[in-house]
């Protein structure tokens, strides 16, 4: 059993849980086994285990849990980091924190996530310039035009007013997120090599080149800084592409570690 096989056991259709039939494999695991295994497997790889429930959208404890989980990991590593050494005992602990966060969000990312629409900031309308043509007389009617029978438009001011209204946003369409999937590739991490295409006379896939093949952006690390900026501004912009950001990574690439390492378990206990 992997990890993607314990989500339908949070969604259960039916009351059989197990793997398979009992009609079919006398040998199949009965539902106190699985969740015997998933509490086996929470035992011995919290971190992993925990950052994929709360990846797949099964528990915000979950979720909370694994970004604490790596911001303890973040504050024995930190020091390694002259940046990170240098902050004081009580700012460190909160850096950590936003860090782990942005780390779980970068980790969780997909093609069919979504985001706060930047144009709307979440709103759903924007203030926009609405331009409208209104009139007004300069005088009352006169009696000789009315005797010449000229009409009233002969007398009209019209003018051109600027008024400022709340307009559906027209990047979100008023939804108030935004697919974080590729603009290129819509999601599929594959886009037509127009060379390669001309060359042989067929439809060439290749990665594409926006998202390295992934689907989807990842989260700018510029968003994570600005974040720990917030809490101190001992970390400088070049202070953090040249030191910081590379823990940074390290912090994402230790969910997908430690993810592979409770499935490994998982497996392990089940077969």
């Amino acid at each position: 059993m992997n990890l993607e096989n314990t989500l339908r056991y949070h969604f259960a259709k039916s009351t059989l849980i197990s793997d398979s039939p009992r009609a079919t494999a006398s040998d199949s695991l009965t539902g106190t086994d699985i969740m015997a295994a998933m509490g086996m497997t929470q035992e011995r790889a919290a971190m992993g285990y925990s950052a994929f429930l709360g990846k797949m959208g099964i528990s915000k404890n979950d979720r909370e849990k694994a970004i604490a989980l790596l911001a303890e990991y973040a504050l024995t590593k930190c020091d390694k980091v002259a940046a990170l050494r240098k902050l004081g005992d009580e700012v460190k602990p909160m850096v950590m924190q936003q860090l782990a966060t942005f780390a779980f969000e970068d980790y969780s990312r997909s093609a069919a996530s979504v985001k706060q629409c930047d144009c709307c900031a979440g709103q759903g309308f924007i203030e926009a310039d609405v331009f409208s043509m209104k009139s007004h007389y300069t005088m009352r009617l006169p009696q000789w035009a009315k005797d010449l029978k000229q009409s009233p438009s002969d007398f009209e001011v019209k003018r051109q007013v600027r008024e400022v209204a709340r307009v559906l946003c027209s990047t979100c369409k008023g939804k108030k997120v935004v697919s974080c999937a590729c603009n290129d590739c819509r999601g599929r991490g594959k886009a037509v090599d127009q060379k390669a295409t001309q060359r042989q006379g067929v439809p060439v896939l290749t990665d594409c080149k926006r998202c390295s093949g992934r689907g989807y952006e990842r989260i700018p690390s510029t968003e994570a800084h600005a974040a720990v900026c917030q809490i101190t501004s001992a970390i400088s912009l070049d202070t953090w592409k040249k030191s910081v950001k590379p823990f940074y990574d390290q912090l994402i690439t230790k969910f997908d570690i430690e993810e592979a390492w409770a499935e490994a378990q998982l497996k392990k206990i089940t077969r």
